[in-house]
């Protein structure tokens, strides 16, 4: 079957569409199984089956320039004053294809064994409760900016050994450079994020001369060791792995606590469940990942032909899988755009597939749980304070803030 184009519902410049795009994508499945979308030159893939079977497709890839020029892949290159943020961007494993990938990705996952992240337990427990009392004493106040941003950003902080005290501009750092990822940034969002580039490698940089002569018992002392026994880790890769990993290993963990948090709030039954059995909470954290994904879209470069439902999809074409499109499929979710808590089968896609599946994950699981479990404690009470403000954001799904009563 021939592709058609998607809905007029589908729009993320929209702001009823930004606001709750759930409709929208039932409508594109309803209509097909791929849609070329003109505006952004993307083919759109909303079925979770097809979505899943094309994250482990490796006729698909993040990037192309293991293979081809630009040119032969008739694509235009950045400009040249964007330099920095693509030099930063396209050094990390998330955007590299094998080899480079499989050596990078070896290096790393030593530090995200199930044992090294069982050991980080007791340290997120720990510092979970310690920001829910602030937000508790304080008799309430914005979610987002007391115990969802700083939870996974002094983790993954902690385990790059980034010092306490230099912490400060890590976030406002990653969200300048994660604007470049959503749908046609402006000229405006590529300074920010390159001036952002430019500021974050110097400081990585530094960091690891001073790790060089002073190692200690962190992922980027384990990187700069690994290096030095012959791994061929250059140091642009440790840096933009860094940026990678604390960009990636908290960006997805404050938008799903924030967005959990809303969803629980607008769902007062399935929050009182939870309040009554505390057991929940490992189902919760999943069933609120997939309820309302906090990465939306994940993009692949077509680098060999494919066909899907009869439509051929040449090589050089960018396809977009909607990660919360799938995440909504009655072929896989029963009653899917209900929030069930105990769901027990949930095959959700929020943390990707294949060789690109999150690294973190098992970690963002623990920080999830551990800063839930921490607000049915200390604030069983909890409530909205006021109605939240959506991120004028499609790709990366969250709020502005989330004013909390205690």
């Amino acid at each position: 079957m021939a592709a058609i184009n998607p809905p007029k519902s589908f729009d993320p410049w929209d702001q009823t569409f930004l606001a709750d795009p759930y409709p929208a994508y039932a409508d594109l499945r309803t209509h097909g199984r791929i849609h070329y979308y003109e505006p952004t030159d993307q083919w759109l893939v909303p079925h979770h089956a097809d979505v899943s079977t094309l994250l482990r497709d490796r006729r698909l890839g993040r990037t192309y320039q293991h293979r081809f020029t630009h040119e032969d892949f008739g694509r235009t290159a950045p400009p040249p004053e964007h330099e920095p943020f693509h030099v930063l961007n396209d050094h990390g494993m998330l955007d590299l294809e094998p080899p480079d990938h499989t050596r990078i990705r070896r290096l790393v996952s030593k530090a995200f064994t199930p044992r090294t992240v069982e050991r980080l337990r007791p340290y997120v427990d720990r510092l979970a409760s310690e920001l829910v009392g602030e937000l508790v004493a304080a008799g309430g106040g914005d979610l987002l900016t007391v115990v969802a941003e700083p939870l996974p950003v002094a983790v993954i902080a902690e385990m790059l050994g980034i010092p306490e005290s230099e912490r400060a501009q890590l976030r406002p750092w990653s969200a300048d450079i994660c604007g470049m990822y959503e749908l046609s940034p402006s000229e405006e969002t590529a300074e920010r994020a390159v001036r952002a580039s430019v500021e974050f490698t110097e400081f990585l940089r530094e960091l690891i001369a001073v790790r060089r002569k002073e190692p200690g018992d962190d992922l980027i002392s384990g990187l700069i060791a690994a290096y030095d026994e012959g791994d061929r880790l250059s140091e642009q890769e440790m840096i933009s792995t860094c940026v990678l990993l604390l960009n990636a290993g908290h960006e997805a963990t404050v938008n799903a606590t924030v967005n959990g948090w809303w969803a629980l709030f607008r769902h007062p039954e399935q929050l009182a469940a939870l309040r009554a059995d505390r057991g929940l909470v490992g189902t919760a954290v999943e069933e609120l990942m997939r309820y309302d994904t906090p990465l939306q879209l994940f993009e692949r470069w077509v680098l060999d032909e494919i066909e899907i439902d009869g439509t051929v999809i040449p090589r050089g074409s960018e396809v977009a899988l909607l990660f919360g499109a799938a995440n909504h499929d009655p072929a896989v979710f029963a009653e899917p755009e209900a929030l069930d808590l105990s769901r027990a089968e949930n095959p959700h896609i929020s943390f990707s597939a294949g060789i690109h599946y999150c690294i973190g994950a098992p970690l963002a699981r623990i920080e999830l749980a551990a800063s839930m479990g921490a607000l049915l404690e200390q604030a069983p009470s909890l409530r909205l304070a006021a109605e939240p403000s959506r991120k004028p954001n499609f790709v990366i799904r969250g709020l502005e803030g989330l004013l909390v009563e205690v």
